[in-house]
């Protein structure tokens, strides 16, 4: 029998979906999308959605917290990238501001500074123009808000 000719009953899918969301935090739509790749059923679907949330293993707001710090200190994301790629999994307003608050001002502005002074030394390009638009690209792309950006490019390359 192959993987995806498997049909779980309620309680193989609470085990599957437990250690799915014990392995690391997950948001509903990670939740939904893994379930319909098991081609669990719709009753059973939302049984297991309501067993995982009773108990503690689907909880959105903590999941936003982990990802914005997350991706803040591993990847070095902007508050702009962290709420775009939020809002893709359809996380509410309430729980990405509650994320955002993870993040420490100040150490948001000093990973900044570091980001934009190790990228600007790498950038071989010797025309300053195509310098200052490789290094601001780099920075709103990371999300990074653009006022922040061009008061760094300034001042990098004046």
């Amino acid at each position: 029998m192959a993987m995806r000719d498997k049909f779980y009953s309620l309680d193989q899918a609470k085990k599957v979906l437990e250690h799915y969301c014990v392995y690391q935090e997950r948001c509903h739509q990670e939740v939904e999308r893994k379930l319909y790749s098991l081609r669990v059923i719709a009753l059973v679907k939302e049984e297991v959605i309501l067993h995982l949330l009773k108990h503690d293993f689907l909880n959105e707001e903590r999941f936003s917290k982990a990802y914005a710090r997350g991706k803040f200190v591993i990847k070095k994301w902007g508050h702009h990238r962290i709420v775009r790629e939020l809002k893709s999994r359809d996380i509410s307003a309430y729980n990405i501001k509650s994320a955002l608050k993870e993040i420490d001002a100040i150490e948001y502005v000093k990973t900044f500074d570091d980001l934009a002074n190790k990228k600007f030394l790498q950038l071989q390009e010797p025309n300053s123009f195509k310098k200052r638009k490789k290094l601001a690209d780099y920075l709103l792309y990371r999300g990074w808000e653009s006022d922040l950006v061009y008061q760094k490019v300034k001042e990098l390359m004046p």
